[in-house]
């Protein structure tokens, strides 16, 4: 069987012409000068899009390593009062027992306002269950609490941002005999 020219060729179409596609015509053909004017329009529409995501993406690597870089500007900056504050103790001739124990007083005073406004809480859990992911048992001691209950804290623990940047060291009650 011998398939004719009409066979082979797929049907023609109005949605697949040249003018379709915004081509003008010579002939029934396209217009090659044309349809290589715009391959070379798309072609510098694709480069120039390719090197601003280059760009935005370079942008965005540098902007994440000087938010590394300054991360901690703030804290440091909320610091530098505390150190001011020793640095004013410690230049005291002859410190009275009182006035080092009101300059202690004010300077951690100042730490905690450091602190609070950098976000860094701290973890006291006296007489609160012991949590794994917030304390660090050192050891276990009878006690009259409930087993299971933090009865001492040896060293505070903190936290910022509801992370944990030191656990508490803590001595947990043992479940009687």
């Amino acid at each position: 069987m011998q398939e004719s020219e009409n066979d082979i060729l797929p049907e023609s179409t109005d949605e697949n012409t040249p003018e379709t596609f915004g081509l003008e015509t010579v002939d029934g053909l396209p217009d090659f000068g044309e349809v290589l004017r715009q391959a070379e329009e798309h072609r510098d529409a694709w480069l120039r899009a390719k090197a601003e995501t280059e760009n935005v993406r370079r942008r965005a690597q540098e902007d994440i390593a000087k938010a590394s870089k300054f991360a901690i500007e703030r804290f440091a900056g909320e610091l530098l009062a505390v150190k001011d504050s020793l640095e004013a103790a410690q230049a005291v001739e002859n410190p009275s027992i009182e006035s080092l124990k009101d300059g202690s007083e004010l300077t951690l005073r100042q730490l905690a306002a450091a602190f609070e406004k950098s976000g860094v809480k701290e973890v006291n859990p006296a007489g609160e269950r012991f949590d794994p992911n917030f304390h660090q048992a050192i050891s276990m001691i009878e006690s009259e609490q409930d087993a299971g209950t933090v009865v001492t804290v040896l060293q505070k623990g903190y936290l910022i941002a509801e992370r944990v940047l030191r656990p508490a060291l803590v001595i947990v009650a043992k479940p009687k005999d």
